[in-house]
């Protein structure tokens, strides 16, 4: 069974802990957001290729106009 906490230890634990977190700095945030947004358009524009590709070969191999 864990051991009970007091309130102020508690938070006091967890003020200590929030202060070790590094930020990343408003570059980092910017460069990450704009790759982010990069491999969603390629990601796009990989299925809209395939989803394409596969719709024509089965157009092709049932012989029905889409």
């Amino acid at each position: 069974m864990a051991s009970k906490t007091n309130p102020a230890t508690f938070f006091k634990q967890v003020r200590s802990e929030a202060s070790k977190i590094t930020w990343p700095s408003r570059r980092e945030t910017t460069i990450s957001t704009i790759m982010v947004l990069v491999m969603v358009v390629v990601a796009a524009l990989f299925f809209f290729a395939a989803d394409q590709l596969i719709g024509w070969l089965l157009g092709f191999v049932l012989n029905v106009s889409v």
